[in-house]
């Protein structure tokens, strides 16, 4: 067998080959940390692409379904828009533009000869997270072993969303094993963030953020098991949902600790315009997942929910801010973001009270103990056919590099001493349902806090092998509470300057200080998650357009 830097080059010529020549372009020098205006400035797109690219999702598809603009017009826009952001961020890793336009100008065909649409998303260019399987496609997933293994059939959600009339047209990077919310892995290499490409755009659904925020698409799918769609959302400024488990179609999809079915990993959208949560949620939802995946859950999209029904109608709604988590304090642009939301709430007619976070440091814990079970073994199996060397750092100069809190740092566990992991959690999960029911007594509204608003890290986007805490997105994978990110505000060395020391929780807390300095975190977004109850996404959609409304109206 070939050495695995051998096929690794192989396939990377084979990348370079799926480009279409004339969409090659020169990025700009290196010193250039913002990339975020060179899509449109580099000549490549014309103004009606850069319109197209520029436009929501709704809009988008009242325009195709109208016929205003066609498919294969909106699917060439954002191909070329990402085939751009690709060379100035490397977020790509399968380009299928020719099969996208093919497919484009089918649904184009339908619409002229029957004028119906195929479904709710008739046109949209949607980008895939490198684990969606497409019948004919490579899904490495970053791993070199898994050059060459090309599917036999689609993911369920694949198939659905073709189903919904949706254009898939690329698909993005990842980090090699995926446990990792940072994006680097030996096959495709690094992906940096647009917005300062000094900093990592989060993982693992990295490479999706990364395009996302670029537009070089409107919306695309991630993965979360631990934060992965909520930390790249956060860091590339967009949005982005974390459904609960099952609500959206896993089956066919490949995934790192296939069987480990404590916490599991969920499919969820990232979309740079707000009302895409709701369009690519409802249309998936409707398609009836249940007939396709065994694990689906079994609950059609809930219209009174989403108005609000159990929730006082959206109207006096209370929500809860959790200022830290009582392990790490968040540097001063977090805390910002925090207040400004506070403030946009109370002056919507909201109210806000404080969370109080229970036992946040133990449930990190328990989330290392069950993937650290076995995830040893799982990642020197998955590589071990090549050699190739699993990754132990992010650092872009790993000879001070520690080995990273997401690598296991030890063989695992037996299968008794994991029962015991996952019974403390089970017992968690009540004491944390009883302790959001308790708040009955402080909202003034007759019902428990409505929503909670927190962090989505402590930091916003880290340098490059920097971010070392995800407990403020994985407690909530651990509860399986759905989650939303919305963008608030960008880091300002001005109303962001270092705070004297706190008093330290402990020396990683005093680390996590000491990483700030609003030099190196220059122009990087800050956004928040808002935080609902199981199986409750479209109550979460809902407050949180409610919360994006209320932050526009008080700029």
């Amino acid at each position: 067998m070939p050495h695995w830097t051998a096929l690794v080059a192989e396939k990377k010529q084979r990348q370079l080959k799926s480009i279409p020549q004339e969409w090659l372009v020169t990025p700009p020098p290196s010193s250039t940390l913002d990339v975020t205006g060179f899509p449109e400035s580099c000549g490549l797109l014309n103004a009606r692409e850069i319109e197209i690219t520029n436009t929501s999702v709704d809009v988008l598809l009242k325009k195709i379904a109208s016929a205003e603009w066609t498919a294969v017009d909106v699917t060439t826009a954002f191909s070329k828009r990402a085939i751009v952001a690709h060379q100035l961020v490397n977020c790509l890793t399968e380009i299928f533009i020719d099969r996208a336009l093919a497919r484009a100008a089918e649904l184009d065909d339908h619409l002229k000869k029957t004028g119906k649409v195929v479904g709710p998303l008739h046109g949209l260019p949607i980008s895939l997270k490198d684990q969606l399987c497409i019948k004919g496609l490579e899904t490495t997933m970053g791993y070199v072993s898994w050059i060459g293994q090309y599917a036999e059939k689609n993911a369920v959600l694949v198939d659905i969303l073709i189903e919904c009339g949706a254009v898939s047209f690329v698909r993005t990077n990842i980090p090699q094993t995926l446990m990792w919310p940072e994006t680097f892995n030996n096959v495709f290499g690094r992906t940096t963030n647009p917005n300062n490409v000094s900093l990592t755009p989060g993982g693992s659904s990295g490479g999706e953020g990364a395009l996302v925020a670029l537009k070089g698409s409107p919306l695309g799918v991630g993965s979360d098991i631990g934060g992965s769609v909520r930390i790249p959302s956060a860091f590339c400024g967009i949005y982005g949902l974390r459904p609960s488990y099952g609500r959206v179609p896993y089956c066919g999809a490949r995934n790192s600790l296939e069987g480990q079915d404590s916490i599991l990993s969920v499919f969820g959208p990232m979309t740079s315009s707000i009302g895409g949560l709701k369009v690519f949620m409802k249309a998936v939802i409707n398609s009836k997942p249940w007939l396709k995946d065994p694990l689906a859950v079994r609950k059609k999209w809930d219209e009174d929910e989403y108005d609000l029904v159990d929730h006082g109608s959206g109207k006096d709604l209370c929500f809860a801010i959790m200022w830290d988590d009582g392990v790490v304090v968040p540097h001063p642009p977090i805390r910002r973001s925090l207040e400004i939301t506070k403030a946009a709430l109370q002056k919507a007619g909201h109210k806000v009270v404080e969370w109080k976070p229970i036992k946040h440091r133990l449930l990190g814990d328990v989330a290392g103990d069950i993937f650290n079970a076995a995830s040893a073994e799982d990642f020197m199996i998955t590589t071990s056919s090549t050699g190739e060397p699993i990754i132990a750092t992010m650092e872009l100069d790993d000879a001070d590099a520690v080995t990273a809190f997401v690598r296991p740092q030890n063989g695992g566990t037996t299968a008794y001493k994991l029962w015991q992991v996952q019974k403390l959690r089970q017992n968690i999960r009540k004491e944390y349902l009883d302790h959001w029911n308790a708040t009955a007594s402080e909202t003034g509204t007759g019902r428990p806090v409505d929503a909670i608003i927190c962090p989505a890290a402590p930091f916003a986007a880290p340098p490059h092998g920097k971010n070392t805490y995800a407990n403020y997105t994985t407690v909530w994978n651990l509860l399986d509470y759905p989650a939303a990110i919305f963008p608030v505000t960008t880091v300002d060395s001005t109303l962001d300057g270092k705070e004297p020391p706190h008093s330290f929780y402990d020396d990683f807390d005093k680390d996590v200080y000491e990483l700030y300095d609003p030099e190196k975190f220059k122009n990087a977004p800050v956004c928040l998650q808002l935080v609902g109850r199981t199986l409750e996404e479209e109550a979460v959609i809902k407050m949180t357009e409610i919360v994006d409304a209320a932050l526009a109206a008080a700029k």
